[in-house]
């Protein structure tokens, strides 16, 4: 199957590039490439692509607001904004928008290629190095949990459902957190469906926001050893 994108960056040079990469491969089209945000939730409209590669700033629509514009129109697309990371300080907004996850601008041409594979087969991406930066820095004026206890949102929550979301927000995949719990695969996987089913979460993005969010990790925790380029995060 052919996976069809749109990129949309107001940088004509950076939207090329990357239409060019992703066109290069035999199972990805770029079907419409776009200059700002109007231009990419119209383009989305009228082509239905699978991704969109969204630029976080850009004149008029930005990045966020067409990311919620995507998802407004009940759309299947699923987007990634682009960013330089370390002076977009709305990315985390762009997540609780509805981003299927991130790609720095500097990103590797072979990164590029498997992150929009991975967002086109449903899953989303977590880099666990890149995701802790970003969490910690985006979490650090949002609600906090207070001293009478814990956040009571995880209540519904199971111990071993507990310890699963705690490596999650570590950013170990499905395998490594197997390994940490000593069990199957299969039962990994049973209990990161248990734990955005019953925290009402999208995918694995949204369970390290939650995690941070609800004190279950604390700003300052080390992360897993790793993880440079983005990876997938299987639900």
């Amino acid at each position: 199957m052919t996976i069809r994108v749109v990129v949309a960056d107001d940088q004509e040079l950076v939207r090329s590039g990357f239409a060019m990469i992703l066109d290069a491969q035999p199972d990805i089209e770029v079907v419409a490439e776009a200059g700002d945000g109007a231009a990419a939730v119209e383009a989305v409209r009228r082509h239905a692509p699978d991704v969109a590669l969204l630029d976080v700033r850009m004149p008029g629509t930005d990045g966020i607001e067409a990311c919620r514009a995507i998802g407004a129109m009940g759309s299947a697309c699923r987007t990634v904004i682009l960013t330089t990371f370390d002076t977009d300080a709305y990315v985390y907004e762009a997540l609780h928008a509805g981003a299927s996850g991130f790609l720095l601008k500097d990103v590797r041409r072979d990164d590029l290629v498997h992150a929009v594979r991975v967002v086109a087969a449903g899953d989303s991406l977590l880099a666990p190095s890149v995701a802790r930066r970003l969490v910690e820095q985006y979490t650090a004026g949002g609600p906090r949990p207070t001293a009478a206890g814990p956040d009571p949102r995880l209540d519904v929550l199971t111990g071993r459902e507990r310890e699963t979301l705690l490596l999650l927000a570590r950013g170990l995949s499905n395998a490594e957190i197997a390994a940490e719990l000593v069990v199957s695969d299969h039962t990994v996987k049973t209990h990161v469906g248990n734990v955005l089913a019953k925290l009402g979460l999208r995918d694995r993005i949204q369970a390290v926001i939650c995690a941070y969010e609800t004190g279950l990790v604390a700003v300052g925790s080390p992360p897993a050893e790793g993880g440079g380029s983005p990876a997938p995060g299987r639900n």
